[in-house]
């Protein structure tokens, strides 16, 4: 908002060539108020923004900008403007824009790096894609056991400037080897003459490098940590990741599973960057498997066609019972999909979910039942009293319970399949997410069809069918 009101006189003195000012100007404000505002400018402007930032100031802004935004900007600069920004950016920012370059890209701008800075670019993008290793930076604040506090703190005066964050300490052996980590308030709340090892309390959770990104989500959760130390498998401290890298990757990660429950593969870039041909093929594959499984539908009906012909009836009701067993099983997918991405639900727990579902498709099941004959039974006789006729013949009381057995097996059949799939998918090592709801509605709607018409052949034998 205050960048918006500002915009006219960051206009004027863009065009007055007042970078003394301009500098100024900003010299004052958050990373990310600048991002916003130069994000709403034009590109050769947000430029001049750029060169007249002190360097530190100018990658702080940079990390708040988009990726798109980002390659834009580094094509648009001079030499000397990129080469600054590259190496002021922090470790784990700059992988996560190298990495989305292509490899060609990526090698030229990595050769403008320092050698040191250079290093730690291509250690960083050595780790596999999707792991711990990408999102760490190794700016952080090592010490040994046998330091005293006040060594301790002196060393986060002299070396702190870099760090990624200075709210936890890692002690580590000669070997670099990660021993413990401690909170600084631990530090500033002993005498300077303490040991490091009279503070320790022996306990840590450490990630590994080759983690997963999703791993390392759920240690944060569960540790309510700002930031996990990162271990090689010799247990060497070579990294920190920090809780706004973990924000990314649910934000990430909550997107690919929003994307998957439309019933479609997860998109690789953003909407307005993928390109259309991409997107058709990432819905088309998900739409021909769905439309292949409604096709079965069909094929169900088809062995009832002397049954539809009977008791035309019945077919009134197929939408009611298809959608409400679709429904019912989406609601279970979808709760499941979400408690295990969130760790509430483990495999282990299947049998516990099963039962509950069994419990809540009979319940709800019941509830639509109840609500579908009252529906039958009421418009039969309003019918039949005020209009003198009969919709669903002499025999509507049958019909009224057809439907509302019909929809307790339904409701209970789509209730179970939707909760048990996600499990089913976890346990062949695919992402649960893929049990989306329209890939549910589907496999209940063919099954439902079968349920509908057994039910009413039990019941309409001898009477209508």
């Amino acid at each position: 908002m205050v960048g918006k009101l500002l915009a006219p006189e960051i206009k004027s003195l863009i065009d007055a060539r007042n970078f003394g000012a301009l500098r100024e100007l900003f010299s004052d404000w958050p990373p990310a108020d600048v991002a916003d505002v130069i994000l709403d400018l034009p590109e050769d402007e947000q430029v001049i923004i750029f060169r007249v930032l002190p360097a530190a100031l100018a990658a702080d802004v940079f990390e708040y900008i988009g990726i798109e935004e980002q390659q834009n900007l580094l094509r648009a600069m001079a030499h000397e403007q990129v080469v600054a920004i590259l190496n002021e950016m922090s470790p784990d920012d700059r992988t996560a824009l190298l990495e989305e370059m292509p490899s060609a890209a990526a090698r030229q701008l990595i050769r403008l790096l320092t050698p040191e800075e250079r290093r730690v670019a291509q250690t960083l993008l050595g780790y596999p894609e999707g792991s711990v290793g990408r999102l760490m930076t190794p700016d952080f604040i090592p010490v040994h056991e046998d330091w005293t506090v006040k060594e301790v703190l002196d060393h986060v005066r002299e070396f702190g400037q870099d760090s990624e964050t200075l709210n936890v300490i890692y002690v580590v052996d000669e070997r670099g080897k990660l021993i413990d980590d401690l909170r600084i308030r631990e530090f500033l709340l002993k005498p300077l003459t303490a040991k490091v090892s009279e503070i320790r309390d022996q306990t840590f959770v450490a990630l590994k490098v080759n983690d997963s990104q999703e791993e390392a989500l759920n240690a944060f959760r569960k540790y309510d940590r700002a930031a996990l130390p990162v271990v090689d498998s010799n247990g060497v401290l070579v990294g920190i990741v920090t809780s706004d890298d973990m924000l990314d990757v649910a934000e990430e990660e909550a997107t690919e599973d929003i994307q998957k429950f439309g019933g479609m593969e997860a998109l690789d870039e953003p909407y307005m960057r993928i390109s259309l041909w991409q997107m058709v093929r990432k819905r088309a594959g998900w739409l021909i498997i769905l439309f292949l499984g409604e096709m079965l539908t069909a094929t169900a009906m088809a062995n009832y066609q002397q049954e539809l012909a009977k008791a035309l009836v019945l077919a009134l009701f197929l939408p009611l019972i298809i959608s409400s067993g679709g429904n019912s099983g989406s609601q279970a997918s979808t709760l499941m999909i979400r408690a295990m991405a969130l760790g509430e639900v483990t495999l282990r727990d299947w049998w516990h979910v099963m039962r509950r579902e069994i419990q809540a498709g009979l319940a709800l099941g019941v509830i639509l039942g109840v609500i579908g004959i009252i529906r039958v039974g009421f418009w039969a006789m309003v019918d039949d009293l005020y209009f003198h006729r009969q919709p669903y013949g002499e025999h509507w009381p049958l019909v009224a319970l057809t439907v509302g057995i019909a929809l307790v097996g339904v409701v209970l059949w789509g209730t179970l399949s939707g909760s048990m799939l996600p499990f089913l998918l976890r346990r062949v090592g695919a992402d649960p997410a893929t049990s989306s709801a329209p890939f549910v509605a589907t496999l209940v709607d063919v099954t439902g069809l079968i349920i509908y018409f057994s039910i009413a052949l039990l019941i309409m034998r001898g009477a209508m069918l």
